[in-house]
């Protein structure tokens, strides 16, 4: 996997401000001179959070491949600072959900983030958990010196505030061979046995990895980053706090026109729940057919899949993630197979690739327990089922539908957006929180375009044959999609074979002509068209026993399945 341009000017920034570092001697000064060098007119001061380390950020957008940088960045800084007989590295995560994923994908020795350490490095990479440290599995000091050991720890593991994070200050007789190397001048931290395990990782003066930073940032954590005794701190997140010594700064355009991210994001207001759940279904449905279409050269077809947000339990009738599996499948046909059930007691997603090709899974319900440290670029709807007269609560999870599939641009635009579906009376409460939720993840309000049903007569058309991305919004595709991340065979007057033909506008609609003499339509046929795809709205609003009675006329498969 090669790094996207944006990743690699990254790195770029972190060789130069070592190469400053060593020249001056000064982090001041070396901080300064590279923003001087970029021609900034507001150099921000170095802020000195632990005295005398190295401490810069990158501040990455969700979605744009921060820990894959981390991993590309551990080789020049391992290089350029000096450690003790041996290169440790601790890979700091916030919470239990990206632990077990980064976990999973340092460990796959054929996943990109594991080949790109092992390829900076000439001695063999190893992974470990606390538990396999504090039990001394396979970690030594000979081992430790002729390897790269990769630490992944949890913020709350090595906080002295909390019983778990102090098993790591205690005695341990499995570590106590370690005290042998210890110098007689070695800086050992005075409230913690000798041979504990924090004594061990001090010796070695880690490299430290801080994903999602800006949750460590309190007192409790800057004082466990001082403990490690690190060489260098490296922190990544899309939102750093104003003590964060940015060094680069990686715009959201960047991810767009490097097709990582699902942008702009449609938010459609519906009038009802039940309205929600309809259309989401037929839509979804719709992009499975494009994506069986645009089959990606030894990949798995793009399954594009729902994530319900459902409502915790409480009075009334409430949208629960039982409630919503339940009319999944007796209202609407789902098979049980395609749902999955995600919340802090059931968890249906462990052990589980979405993204291999025998998966069925198509629908997922949650109710915040997607918000960190679960990412699929399949997911392409988040469908959001609270009372009308609740705030929709989406801030916390729309970055969960923002990477694209396989990086690659798609020449149905419809499969290089993500939607967001909701039926609130305060929709721009709604609007508000997805905002907040865009920026988050690093992007901004510029990134979204809403359509609100409570502005239109509600209709009762058939559904059209092909949904279009006019048609969902009513709104022409050109006022959607920017130019510059249309496909390239959609450039302005140009069609899929790149070249310009009669009856295209400046942005590369047809006006009532599609080239063909035997097919040319009108101009008022077009308009008729056109004012008939906004009158249908995205696709027909019908009852539950319409839809079903439509599909078994047609002989249509259940609406999980394409």
């Amino acid at each position: 996997m090669m790094l996207k341009d944006y990743q690699a000017q990254a790195i770029r920034d972190l060789r130069r401000f070592l190469e400053l570092l060593d020249q001056t001697d000064s982090l001041t000064t070396a901080y300064h001179d590279l923003w001087a060098e970029k021609d900034a007119l507001d150099r921000p001061p170095y802020q000195s959070t632990l005295p005398g380390v190295p401490q810069v950020c990158f501040k990455v957008p969700t979605g744009g491949g921060k820990t894959f940088m981390a991993a590309a960045s551990a080789g020049p800084i391992l290089e350029a600072i000096p450690t003790n007989q041996g290169k440790v590295i601790v890979w700091l995560v916030p919470s239990d959900a990206i632990l077990s994923q980064t976990l999973k994908n340092l460990r796959d020795a054929a996943h990109p983030y594991r080949r790109r350490l092992q390829a900076d490095f000439d001695e063999p990479v190893v992974v470990y958990t606390k538990d396999e440290l504090l039990m001394g599995a396979n970690f030594s000091a000979d081992t430790v010196e002729a390897q790269v050991s990769v630490l992944v720890l949890s913020y709350d593991s090595f906080r002295t505030s909390n019983k778990e994070g102090r098993r790591a200050y205690r005695e341990n007789g499995q570590l106590f061979p370690f005290v042998s190397r210890f110098s007689d001048s070695e800086d050992l931290l005075p409230d913690a046995d000798i041979s504990a395990l924090i004594q061990v990782i001090r010796h070695y003066r880690p490299l430290i990895i801080v994903d999602e930073s800006h949750h460590a940032t309190t007192n409790l954590s800057v004082e466990m980053l001082g403990n490690f005794n690190p060489c260098f701190v490296l922190e990544l997140t899309a939102t750093p706090k104003k003590q964060s010594n940015v060094i680069t700064y990686v715009p959201a355009a960047k991810l767009k026109a490097a097709d990582m991210v699902k942008l702009p994001v449609i938010v459609r207001n519906c009038h009802t729940k039940n309205e929600v759940i309809e259309e989401t279904l037929d839509f979804r449905r719709r992009l499975e057919q494009i994506a069986q279409a645009e089959s990606v050269e030894d990949k798995p077809p793009v399954r594009p899949i729902i994530l319900f947000q459902a409502e915790t339990k409480g009075k009334g009738d409430r949208a629960t993630f039982e409630k919503i599996k339940q009319d999944l499948i007796e209202d609407y046909d789902i098979p049980p197979e395609q749902i999955a059930v995600k919340t802090a007691e059931v968890n249906d997603l462990k052990n589980v690739n979405l993204m291999e090709a025998d998966c069925r899974i198509r629908y997922i319900i949650t109710v915040n327990a997607l918000k960190e440290g679960w990412d699929c670029p399949f997911a392409y709807i988040l469908a959001s089922l609270a009372n009308r007269s609740s705030a929709v609560e989406v801030e916390q999870i729309v970055g969960r539908v923002l990477r694209r599939p396989y990086t690659r641009r798609f020449r149905d635009n419809l499969l290089n957006m993500c939607y967001v579906f909701t039926s609130s009376d305060d929709f721009r409460r709604t609007l508000d929180n997805v905002v907040a939720g865009l920026n988050a993840a690093g992007f901004s309000e510029k990134d979204y375009r809403a359509v609100n049903d409570e502005d239109t007569p509600r209709p009762k058309p058939e559904p059209p044959e092909n949904l279009t991305l006019e048609g969902l919004t009513g709104k022409p595709e050109r006022d959607i999609v920017p130019e510059n991340f249309r496909p390239e065979e959609e450039k302005p007057g140009q069609r899929g074979d790149g070249r310009v033909h009669e009856g295209t506008s400046e942005y590369g609609r047809r006006d009532g002509n599609d080239g063909n003499a035997a097919t040319k339509k009108t101009k008022g046929q077009s308009k008729a068209g056109m004012t008939q795809r906004r009158r249908h709205g995205a696709w027909a609003r019908n009852t539950t026993k319409e839809r079903r009675k439509r599909r078994r006329t047609a002989g249509q498969p259940r609406s999980g399945n394409v």
